[in-house]
């Protein structure tokens, strides 16, 4: 809350946004005054662009255009020779090109007019559609405002780069977001009604987009690399990550490619599975709608999230200079307050889903421990929402912390990973890379423990250590005949997520790849995928949650009950037969892998093959 506060007080995103002069007022909106800036606290709502004075000859000083600067209400867009033509400009389009104290009348009449009008001539221009500035369009004084432009856009340091691109392609990444709550939504309504049609389509279609986003990337990695218009350093740290992401998704082709190919025996197993998830879900319909209120509490906190986080990154303090001029100098330590901000982000978002997870888990541990099947327990997602909000926040507060602890590690192994890339140490990248992929496993694994001790503790009603323990307990003495069960349903239902992140980062690559100039588009992007992985998570974790809930469910009724009068089964027939077939099959593939050794081992004389 403190970093919060003083960031909205501090900090002042629209003058990333917008643009802002030399005298403390930023462009398209109503100003403030500022002490000691007699010009400042002006209405500029109607003026939008900045403009600067001396467009053909601007100088850079200490990541800062040392030329005066005024908010306009339009460029001018014809050469402009005269203080004549700057009084006609002025009243005909209503935008005036001069200091402000300085009257359009007086133009040619005060004897300050040439220090407090642009030089002249005035080149025509046009307003950049990305920082709000007239760009000259003279050749030669459009390639010293280039130069200049280029040279303070290399020397801002990373951290408003980004900020910068997010701020250029801010629609886009709303509009992705909601094209990726689309695929989500249309997926789980699909694995609502899955047949074993719908299986095989969403196999090809993500065997095909995984091939089609691979090639693009390498494509744009080529095109960019060779294109010698190259100057930006955000245009090389485009190149960078374009090579990175390409890597990433070539290895993940790979490896989800060869999974499929070993598992493409299991399908119908994984269709039943998903037909007596969906029975489930048909007793709790509103366990649907579920990820929507999950959604929405996303996007309001990311939207806040970003809101803070511009605001950090232009959190300064106006200070006046000579001429009642006003510069706004950043404060130390920002930086650091933006890597906290980072972390409540994945804290918060991991919390969320922690409770969606916890509410699902209650109502089908309601469900299943109902007697009468036919007739299912009035309103189970409220009551496990109550529950959860009055007993078991604590629980999903501590799950959500742990997996951010592991994530943490990551991150700044991430970041040590780019130090090194550049110094050419090979042992020490793959230690890095190691470490990296031992975080990643750890954090899987903490994820399916957490769960699970999620659904004990909607079981059992006990804190998270405790259920954390007894979730240990069953697993360990039932993990042969859960694991087998529910692997290739996890395993589908992943697929679905690959397939939403994968053609909503194809739309994302198509759409910043049309506004390469000025824009770290790749960061940009890399969080497009982070929220529709999110979002794809959000909504098909339904089916993940519901199925292993029912299988640890299962596993407790079993050590609980004996099938007498007395104890009997809380199960249905239909799941008891399903558990039973897939372990029948699960048996006879490893006495079948073992017969060879045992035929070995009794004396059996093997026989080559003709």
């Amino acid at each position: 809350m403190f970093i919060t506060g003083y960031a909205v007080m501090a900090g002042a995103a629209e003058r990333l946004v917008l643009g802002y002069d030399s005298f403390g007022n930023i462009c398209g909106r109503k100003n403030t005054p500022v002490k000691g800036a007699p010009l400042s606290g002006q209405d500029m709502t109607n003026k939008k662009y900045v403009f600067f004075l001396n467009s053909c000859s601007l100088e850079m000083q200490s990541l800062k255009i040392s030329a005066v600067s005024l908010c306009v209400s339009s460029c001018p867009q014809e050469q402009l020779n005269s203080l004549e033509d700057l009084q006609s400009f002025a009243r005909n389009n209503g935008s005036c090109l001069c200091v402000y104290n300085l009257n359009v009348s007086s133009y040619t009449l005060n004897p300050k007019a040439a220090e407090l009008c642009p030089a002249l001539p005035v080149p025509p221009s046009k307003s950049f559609p990305l920082f709000n500035r007239c760009v000259p369009q003279n050749p030669e004084c459009y390639s010293k405002y280039a130069s200049v432009l280029i040279s303070m856009v290399n020397e801002m340091d990373v951290f408003h780069r980004i900020l910068s691109g997010i701020l250029a392609g801010r629609d886009t990444v709303v509009g992705l977001c909601f094209l990726a709550l689309a695929f989500s939504f249309i997926l789980v309504l699909a694995f609502r009604f899955v047949r074993t049609l719908l299986v095989h389509t969403l196999i090809a279609l993500v065997v095909f987009g995984l091939l089609f986003v691979s090639g693009v990337l390498w494509w744009l990695y080529y095109d960019y690399r060779n294109d010698p218009s190259t100057e930006l350093e955000t245009e090389k740290e485009n190149v960078k990550f374009l090579l990175g992401y390409a890597i990433f998704s070539t290895i993940v082709t790979v490896v989800l490619l060869s999974l499929i190919l070993v598992l493409r025996k299991r399908l119908q197993f994984a269709v039943q599975l998903f037909r007596i998830v969906g029975k489930i879900i048909g007793r709790i319909p509103f366990l649907l709608f579920q990820p929507l209120w999950t959604f929405l509490i996303l996007i309001v906190f990311w939207i806040f999230w970003v809101a803070v986080l511009l605001s950090l990154g232009t959190a300064g303090t106006a200070q006046t200079t000579s001429g009642g001029q006003v510069e706004y100098r950043a404060l130390s330590g920002i930086s650091y307050m933006a890597w906290y901000h980072f972390v409540g982000l994945i804290w918060t978002s991991e919390f969320i889903l922690a409770c969606q997870q916890m509410t699902i888990a209650g109502a089908v541990v309601a469900c299943y421990f109902n007697r009468n099947k036919n007739s299912p327990p009035p309103h189970p997602v409220l009551s496990s929402i109550s529950v959860l909000f009055c007993y078991h926040l604590g629980t999903a507060v501590k799950g959500s912390f742990l997996i951010t602890i592991l994530r943490i590690p990551r991150i700044f192994l991430f970041y040590l990973y780019n130090i090194l890339k550049q110094k050419e140490n090979a042992c020490a990248k793959c230690l890095f890379k190691c470490c990296f992929c031992w975080f990643w496993c750890q954090e899987s694994c903490l994820r399916y423990f957490n769960q699970h001790a999620y659904t004990t503790t909607a079981i059992n009603g006990t804190n998270f250590c405790t259920s954390a323990k007894d979730a240990v307990f069953i697993l360990a003495k039932n993990s042969a005949k859960l694991a087998s069960i529910s692997c290739f349903g996890d395993f589908i239902l992943f697929l679905g997520k690959v397939f939403v992140v994968c053609f909503t980062g194809f739309g994302g690559l198509m759409a910043f790849n049309y506004h390469r100039e000025l824009q770290a588009w790749v960061v940009p992007l890399l969080l497009v995928g982070f929220f529709a992985y999110l979002m794809s998570h959000s909504f098909l974790s339904v089916f993940e949650v519901t199925a292993d809930t029912m299988f640890l469910c299962f596993a407790v009724d079993m050590e609980t009950n004996d099938g007498s009068a007395e104890k009997p089964y809380f199960v249905d027939q239909e799941l008891l037969t399903f558990v039973s077939q897939s372990n029948k099959l699960t048996e006879g593939q490893k006495r079948r892998s073992m017969r060879p050794f045992r035929d070995n081992e009794d004396g059996t004389e093997l026989q080559p093959m003709v």
